[in-house]
C-alpha cells in the first residue's frame, strides 16, 4: 500500500473546511479486471483487520462524503488490485468510514470524549464508489479527527458481488497528526488528551505489525491527498470474509522535509511550521 498527502499547509493553519461537490454515480456491477502496469509492491495482500462498533451502510453512492464537517480538505484514493494476477478491479464497491475532526462517528449514540453525543439520523463522512477501469475509487472528505483509545485511522471495505474481499484500517502519518491536531481549530478544545499513538496502538500493532497499512502524503496546493493501494484476492469465497494486504509499506517524505519533520532531528516548533505552511512562523 502506499499513501499520499495533500493539504494547502497556509490553508490548514487557518482551518479551512472542506467545501462540498456532485458526487457521481458508481457502476452497480463488477466488471473484468484490467491488465495495466503495476509496480511489484502494489501487488501485496492487504492485511485484515476488524471491522469496528461504527460501521453502517447508509446506501449513499457519493464521492464527497464531508457534509460540510468542519477540518482540513482530504482526497482519499483506493486503488483495487487483485494481488495474485497484479491487475487492476473495475467494478468494485469501496466503502469508507472514519471520525470527525472531533472523534465523533455518525449514526451512533454515545459519541465524542463524553460519550454522551449523539449522531443518529447522520451519516457524515461515510460512503460508497465504485472502482474505475483502473481500479480507482476516490472520495473528498477531511482530515479524520482521533478517539480515546485508537490511532489516528480510516477504515475501509471492498466487496466484489456479494463477497468481502477485505476489511481494512488506514493509518496516516503521525507527524502530520501531530500538526493538525495542534494547529487547526477544527481539531482542538478536546475534553482528553491524545494518548494513542501509531507506535502504541494495539490493533495497529497485532493486525499489522510490519506496518503495511501507514501511509504515505502528498500534498496539494488546498488538501492533503491520501493515497492506498488494496491488494485483494478475487478468488475470496462467497460471503467471506476475504483476507488481503496493502501494498507497499512506508511513508515517502523528501529528506529536509523528514529532518524539519522530526525523523533524525529535533527541531523547533516554528520550523516545523514553516516546514508545514511556507512562510507561516509559529507565534509566542
Amino acid at each position: 500500500m502506499s499513501c499520499d498527502h495533500g493539504l494547502s499547509r497556509r490553508a490548514a493553519l487557518f482551518g479551512l473546511t472542506a467545501s462540498s461537490t456532485g458526487a457521481f454515480a458508481a457502476t452497480k456491477d463488477a466488471h473484468p479486471a484490467r491488465r495495466i502496469p503495476l509496480d511489484s509492491d502494489a501487488c501485496i495482500l492487504t492485511p485484515q483487520s476488524i471491522e469496528g462498533p461504527y460501521y453502517l451502510d447508509p446506501r449513499l453512492v457519493r464521492s464527497d462524503i464531508a457534509e460540510g464537517r468542519s477540518g482540513v480538505p482530504l482526497r482519499l484514493r483506493l486503488r483495487v488490485i487483485h494481488a495474485a494476477a497484479c491487475i487492476a478491479i473495475h467494478g468494485a464497491r469501496v466503502d469508507v468510514w472514519h471520525a470527525d475532526a472531533q472523534g465523533l462517528y455518525s449514526g451512533y449514540q454515545g459519541q465524542g470524549d463524553t460519550r454522551k453525543i449523539s449522531t443518529l439520523g447522520q451519516a457524515f463522512l461515510r460512503g460508497t464508489q465504485a472502482s474505475d477501469e483502473n481500479g480507482w475509487a476516490t472520495f473528498e472528505t477531511i482530515y479524520p479527527g482521533w478517539y480515546p483509545g485508537r490511532a489516528t485511522h480510516i477504515h475501509f471495505k471492498v466487496f466484489l458481488d456479494e463477497r468481502t474481499l477485505v476489511t481494512g484500517q488506514m493509518y496516516l502519518v503521525e507527524a502530520i497528526n501531530e500538526f493538525v491536531y495542534g494547529n487547526i481549530p477544527a481539531y482542538g478544545k478536546r475534553h482528553q488528551p491524545r494518548e494513542i499513538l501509531n507506535a502504541t496502538d494495539r490493533i495497529a500493532l497485532d493486525e499489522d505489525p510490519q506496518r503495511l497499512a501507514f501511509c504515505a502524503i502528498k500534498e496539494e496546493r488546498d488538501r492533503y491527498v491520501a493515497t492506498l493501494s488494496v491488494g485483494v484476492d478475487r478468488r475470496a469465497p462467497r460471503h467471506s470474509g476475504g483476507l488481503g494486504p496493502i501494498a507497499g509499506a512506508g511513508f515517502l517524505l523528501p529528506p529536509p522535509l523528514r529532518s524539519l519533520l522530526g525523523f533524525g532531528s529535533t527541531p523547533n516548533f516554528a520550523d516545523r511550521v514553516d516546514a508545514l505552511v511556507p512562510g507561516a512562523r509559529a507565534r509566542p
